[in-house]
């Protein structure tokens, strides 16, 4: 099962860590960069947003072929870091409640 994550931790430690983050598995880097290796390099597709706050956006990234996801954070100032991931998404398609 480990081996699903690999594509996904690949891509955690080939980006670079913006700011002073001190969790080992977040990774940062220029939103525009991150969307393009998720979609590009894992085909992962975004399931989901909405805001946490005025600065910042909550995302959920799924690769539909294996059920992986990823949460990733995305700040005003042009930085988006992945803050979680796992397996098995389940989820509804149908469009916002």
């Amino acid at each position: 099962m480990m081996i699903r994550f690999l594509p996904a931790l690949a891509l955690c430690l080939a980006l670079p860590t913006f700011g002073q983050a001190r969790m080992a598995d977040i990774s940062c880097d220029d939103s525009a960069r991150m969307t393009a290796r998720l979609t590009e390099r894992l085909g992962a597709e975004r399931q989901g947003m909405g805001l946490r706050d005025p600065e910042t956006m909550l995302e959920v990234w799924v690769e539909r072929r294996t059920g992986d996801w990823l949460i990733v954070q995305s700040y005003s100032n042009g930085t988006s870091c992945i803050i979680a991931m796992g397996e098995f998404w389940e989820g509804d398609l149908a469009g916002p409640v």
